[in-house]
């Protein structure tokens, strides 16, 4: 038990955590308080423990997923919960820097995993989205939104968030019969479609990934919007090539997360490109409230490989190079952690299902992933951006009403 203690004792002051090694022993960390959560732990051999210590992030992902961890009171949402719960990334404390040599190596590790290029693109997003539309049916809502919903009511399900989420986009696009879409990362086509339905534009979507595209083109057909929303398996870069200044508005919704830090610029002059003169654009990504940072090693190997997360700044200072003018942001603080902890109650719901579709070590392996996640937006320091871009000033009214009026008639 020495091997763990003096980590955990410096880690969890509010909460119970209680580790069992491999020989019965039991040690005891926190207290207990309001609000905190009371976990047991028991480790199945000595080298998870080290694992644990050697690498903290990885090395409990890959022992949980291997079942040499096992979680024997609450649940693994519960145990990552309780750690950063105890040193969340708003606690106000004294803050201190990294070191020269600390920020250099995060700098490195994040642009060395997030070059993608065109193929390498391709393969990072099959090793996540091409797993199964099955897999994703089970935990998403009905129109399979698979990023942040909006709730503006708290008692909202899943299904009205991702509407709500669909219509509050929408409306920030400033959207007028006749205009030309781009969808970046279409994903299974529900954004495309809605956009379709709430106005008389053309909807073009595009993915990299082959199962996404064939479910989206079927969805456009049921829905009957075919003749004006389509959806084409393209790399944005290539689309930017072929098509200079032809779409009136773009979307793109949780794709920019998959750009790669070294291809923020090259992303925002492909969109640049693709708009009108007087072109708006939408982007909603996941993004981190501080400075620039590193994607960890247990989401970079099992989860998004190629992935980062950027921070506001690199966002900004990213489009400024393209003249895109930044019109309106808002963040989106928690919005993120409630829609997880649905995607995380909906998995644990179709255990049975999963299992049998996947196996034992997936399922784990994926509450892990829901649960670190979650822990991240409850406690740590993810949230969501939606960041309203033009090219010329012109382009919006002046004031935000606009997008209230809208929301409310696409939500009405």
């Amino acid at each position: 038990m020495s091997i763990l203690h003096p980590f955990l004792s410096r880690v969890i002051r509010k909460g119970r955590l209680t580790v069992i090694d491999p020989d019965g022993t039991a040690e005891h960390f926190g207290e207990p308080a309001a609000g905190f959560p009371e976990v047991s732990v028991r480790f199945v051999t000595r080298t998870a423990m080290r694992r644990v210590i050697l690498d903290p992030r990885l090395g409990a992902g890959e022992s949980y997923i291997d079942g040499d961890m096992e979680v024997v009171e609450g649940d693994i949402m519960a145990l990552i919960g309780l750690l950063r719960m105890n040193t969340p990334w708003d606690r106000g404390a004294k803050l201190k820097d990294k070191t020269r040599v600390g920020r250099w190596i995060e700098g490195l590790k994040t642009r060395l995993g997030s070059i993608n290029r065109r193929r390498q693109s391709r393969a990072n997003v099959a090793h996540h989205y091409d797993i199964g539309n099955d897999l994703y049916r089970l935990f998403l809502d009905r129109d399979m939104q698979y990023s942040c919903a909006y709730w503006p009511r708290p008692d909202m399900s899943l299904d009205e968030a991702q509407e709500a989420k669909k219509a509050h986009i929408a409306a920030k696009l400033a959207l007028a019969p006749g205009q030309r879409i781009l969808d970046i990362g279409c994903g299974w086509g529900g954004m495309a479609i809605t956009l379709a339905q709430l106005e008389a534009v053309e909807v073009l979507g595009i993915t990299l990934s082959v199962e996404q595209l064939e479910l989206a083109q079927q969805r456009a057909e049921q829905a009957g919007v075919a003749g004006r929303v389509r959806f084409e398996l393209i790399d944005y870069r290539d689309l930017a090539e072929r098509n200079a200044g032809g779409f009136d508005r773009i979307v793109s919704v949780g794709m920019f997360e998959h750009v790669g830090a070294r291809n923020f610029e090259t992303f925002f002059r492909a969109c640049a490109n693709m708009l009108t003169a007087d072109g708006v654009m939408l982007l909603h990504t996941i993004g981190r409230f501080g400075k620039p940072g590193a994607t960890d090693a247990f989401t970079r190997k099992y989860i998004f490989p190629g992935g980062y997360i950027p921070a506001l700044s690199e966002t900004l200072a990213a489009s400024e190079k393209s003249r895109l003018i930044a019109t309106d942001i808002e963040t989106l603080r928690l919005h993120y952690a409630a829609t997880l902890r649905h995607w995380y109650a909906n998995t644990l719901s179709h255990e049975t299902q999963i299992v049998k579709m996947m196996g034992a070590r997936f399922f784990r392996m994926w509450c892990f992933y829901l649960a670190g996640a979650t822990a991240a937006f409850e406690s740590g320091g993810m949230g969501n951006y939606q960041i309203q871009f033009a090219r010329s000033r012109h382009a919006l009214p002046l004031t935000r009403d606009y997008m209230a009026e809208a929301e409310g008639r696409y939500t009405g």
